[in-house]
């Protein structure tokens, strides 16, 4: 009787293995690292196998994160990429409001405002956080459990897979806030959704339901996560039905209006939020992926991921670049109006913005001052 390739294994490994990742231990604040038990696609738990999981864990600041998480970010994926007994990588988020909405509002505003010299090294973090997801050595599903927003959805979209809980929205703030979605969107929309949908997204800063998401190819899969007298139902504030809007076009997935919106909102209301079957859906994708060849697995996704890479690595140090110099001007205004204004009114006054600009008004303190929303003005 042949030897079983565990027992191979056990005696002709070699006497220590060496060790390829950067650091053994780390911990950091707002970031978890767990490695949960691989399951075959019927549930069945496989001995000595696993998949990490990656928890951004900053649930009061909708999981934004700091720079001290991007660094967490870029260790834990080097290690589950080194990982001998890791099959895939699930990166998400605490929580069900927020999977990620970007970077911390608080610490730019606060820090990287106006100094354009610490906002290029913090780019270069972010930067390495990006190409630590696009050359992880094992297939990436962002499980998708609440916004993802801003870079939020940068980060996203680098991961190989996105299976959303359908409650979810997705969008990019850039030109609302200062910025502009040169950290991966404007690389990456392209090719996932089409020239006209990747413009329309990182320029009006419009957010998209998770059904529009997926039916314009952002998405590998969707689930529902209300659960209303025990039964999970459709997202009811958007339209879930293969219908046609009053110009003939498909409106699966956009918001609903008037009585049923209303309707949906009272439905909300009356629900719970339920991620049962988002996780279900995520131990089933690792479950196929765990049943193939690791090697040939690995080389496919190196070769799929190619027009992605190949897009960031074009842009990247451009990008760094003017993002850092832009830290003098709109983006710090953008973000200090989001940190410093009354909730309801967090974005500037673009009118009075640019009618100052056509006057040929310099970018002052003075100026940046007077475009603060503040309460009560």
């Amino acid at each position: 009787m042949a030897e079983s390739p565990l027992a191979v294994a056990a005696r002709t490994k070699p006497r220590k293995l060496v060790s390829h990742t950067l650091v053994e231990e780390f911990s950091v604040p707002g970031v978890r690292v767990e490695k949960r038990p691989a399951r075959l696609p019927d549930g069945t738990v496989v001995e000595g196998l696993y998949n990490t999981w990656i928890i951004l864990d900053n649930p009061e600041q909708l999981n934004s994160y700091t720079t001290e998480m991007v660094k967490g970010v870029i260790l834990a994926f080097r290690a589950a990429s080194a990982a001998r007994d890791v099959v895939a990588v699930v990166f998400t988020g605490t929580g069900d409001r927020a999977f990620c909405t970007g970077g911390n509002t608080r610490e730019y505003a606060e820090y990287y405002a106006g100094n354009p010299q610490e906002y290029r090294q913090y780019m270069r973090l972010f930067n390495d956080m990006v190409s630590s997801i696009l050359g992880c050595d094992k297939p990436v599903i962002c499980r998708v459990n609440g916004m993802r927003i801003g870079g939020g959805q940068e980060i996203g979209m680098a991961c190989d897979f996105s299976i959303a809980q359908d409650l979810a929205r997705f969008g990019q703030a850039g030109p609302k806030h200062g910025s502009a979605a040169i950290g991966g969107a404007t690389d990456f929309l392209p090719l996932m959704i089409g020239m006209e949908r990747a413009l329309e997204s990182g320029t009006l800063c419009e957010h998209w339901s998770a059904h529009k998401a997926y039916r314009l190819g952002m998405l590998h899969d969707i689930v529902p996560a209300l659960k209303v007298d025990g039964v999970f139902v459709p997202n009811p504030l958007v339209i879930t039905d293969r219908v046609l809007d009053e110009w003939g076009r498909f409106a699966l997935g956009e918001p609903k209006t008037g009585a049923a919106l209303e309707e949906g909102k009272r439905l909300l209301a009356r629900g719970r939020i339920d991620l049962s079957l988002l996780d279900e859906r995520v131990e089933a994708l690792c479950g196929k992926l765990l049943l193939t060849f690791p090697e040939c697995l690995t080389k496919s996704f190196e070769e799929l991921r190619k027009p992605k890479i190949a897009a960031w690595n074009a842009n990247k140090e451009d990008s760094r670049a003017w993002l850092a110099l832009n830290m003098l001007a709109e983006a710090r205004t953008g973000f200090r109006a989001f940190n410093e204004g009354p909730r309801e009114r967090r974005e500037i006054d673009f009118v009075a913005l640019r009618q100052a600009l056509a006057q040929g008004a310099p970018w002052s303190e003075d100026l940046v001052e007077s475009l603060i929303p503040r309460a009560g003005a």
